[in-house]
């Protein structure tokens, strides 16, 4: 295993070096939180994809095919989904606000006073994912190194912490791209032909298994139908992804971009599903379905091979993880913050800021690492978290996007209610069933349209000034610097 070994340190290393870099280029607000707004095409599609592909989608993925066949690839599948329709649908007009935070975006289009509650909403989102992610350390460092639980999430938290914390989104942009190119050379070209021809080829595994682990539909529609609300329309909303939107160089890159990044996903996805077939045919009777990335890692990789890989996995957790922890620390300082204290600033780049926000990435990464010790269940943390973003924010935003008659009190009857709602419907009938996402969206949506339509339409001087953001003609923008070529 002294190759293996080698190979993590020199990658956890490289982390570090690339956090310090970042550093020396986040000299304002929009460098440490944005990129500068300037990555190419290049480095957008590469970051999208790193930060949309975790742990669950690497190692949840493998361990939905190794319990469902092909069709575990869904989850996954629906991820790429919704990273398509945000890229061709929404994200050139996301990219043109200029804003830091979908709360920000909110008080664009309503006209104020719908910040600071959607943005605790989006806050309690991207903690308890950044929470996920981190708990995914522990099983990636017991394979490793025998390592006990919350020392590997004490190590693993703190480097992403670190290198998050000194360089902000510079430094989580270029260890994506290297998350993003080790994960494609561990995943899809080492591991997946390994699996297959280890496992004796697709007519051996067909031979060996039930016809249903090659029923595309065999995980069953309600799932199916499940996942597509959650995640795909999850993708549509969240702080994490729209944050990467906020870093592309100009709309198309981020259209285009965004557009590639999702088709990646959708290979990742089969890529997941055949390698947990290939799992189920080598190791029929392991104690759980997510063993089986670690499990065929461990036994079929060669040395060397088998540290890269685990690198990949690395790779996929830290992505997800560093990405939903600078959204929680933004979305914790300009959302709730800075506002509870009067401060916003919507416009104009303050260089005393970055201190601050990198204040509340220690913060809040410290806070992280403390609830993943604390947390067992990562699946029950991601529903919690997914339920609480669909429910609460998904019709405030996409109706503010979608239709002008939509006031402020009609979206924050949304949030309320579509919030209030979904913990509700969890504590009655389970954090994993279905009926909480279902119902409370469907309340969220009836408080919206209700409140929308009885209360008086959003002054025309405010739909005027979104109108201007959303088409990137804002005189209040004519003073930001023109991206540079990246």
């Amino acid at each position: 295993m002294a190759v293996d070994y080698t190979v993590i340190v020199v990658y956890l290393a490289g982390m570090l070096a690339m956090g310090w870099w970042g550093m020396r280029r986040a000299k304002s607000k929009s460098e440490f939180l944005v990129a500068g707004r300037r990555l190419g095409p290049a480095m957008y599609s590469g970051t999208m994809a790193a930060i949309v592909l975790g742990g669950a989608s690497t190692i949840g993925g493998v361990g939905l095919g190794y319990q469902y066949g092909l069709s575990g690839a869904w989850m996954v599948f629906t991820i790429g989904l919704g990273l398509l329709a945000l890229s061709v649908f929404f994200s050139a007009r996301i990219a043109r606000l200029k804003v830091y935070t979908v709360s920000e975006m909110l008080d664009l289009r309503y006209g104020g006073r719908a910040g600071v509650i959607s943005g605790v909403v989006m806050w309690a989102y991207t903690l308890m994912l950044a929470v996920t992610s981190t708990i995914a350390y522990a099983t990636i460092f017991d394979v490793l190194f025998d390592m006990n639980r919350t020392v590997a999430i004490i190590l693993g938290g703190s480097i992403v912490v670190a290198y998050s914390t000194l360089g902000g989104m510079w430094s989580i942009t270029l260890t994506d791209m290297v998350q993003f190119v080790v994960k494609t050379i561990g995943v899809l070209l080492l591991l997946l032909p390994i699996a297959v021809v280890k496992a004796g080829g697709f007519s051996e595994m067909k031979a060996k298994l039930p016809t249903s682990y090659f029923d595309p539909l065999g995980i069953g529609g309600e799932t199916i139908f499940t996942y597509v609300l959650i995640y795909t329309f999850g993708m549509l909303i969240g702080q994490d992804i729209w944050q990467r939107v906020f870093t592309a160089r100009s709309d198309k890159t981020a259209k285009w971009g965004g557009t590639v990044a999702g088709t990646y996903c959708l290979a990742y996805a089969l890529a997941g599903a055949v390698i947990g077939t290939a799992a189920k045919v080598l190791y029929p009777k392991l104690g759980s379905p997510d063993d089986a990335f670690a499990t065929i890692v461990k036994d079929e990789l060669p040395v060397g091979v088998r540290g890269l890989v685990l690198a990949a996995a690395l790779a996929a957790v830290m992505s997800t993880s560093s990405g939903a922890l600078i959204a929680c620390a933004t979305v914790a300082n300009n959302d709730i913050w800075s506002r509870l204290r009067g401060v916003v600033r919507r416009d104009g780049e303050d260089h005393d800021e970055v201190g601050g926000n990198r204040a509340f990435i220690l913060i809040m990464g410290v806070a992280v690492i403390g609830t993943a010790i604390a947390l067992n269940n990562v699946v029950e943390a991601l529903t919690v978290a997914y339920n609480l973003l669909v429910g609460g924010l998904l019709v405030p935003i996409l109706g503010g996007l979608l239709w002008k008659r939509g006031t402020v009190q009609g979206a924050l009857a949304s949030v309320i209610v579509g919030g209030l709602a979904v913990i509700g419907l969890m504590a009655g009938y389970g954090i994993l069933a279905n009926e909480p996402v279902y119902y409370g969206l469907l309340a969220s949506l009836a408080a919206y349209v209700a409140v929308s339509l009885v209360t008086k339409p959003t002054d025309e001087a405010v739909l005027t000034t979104w109108r201007e953001r959303l088409a990137g003609r804002s005189p209040e923008l004519a003073s930001e610097p023109v991206p540079a070529h990246q």
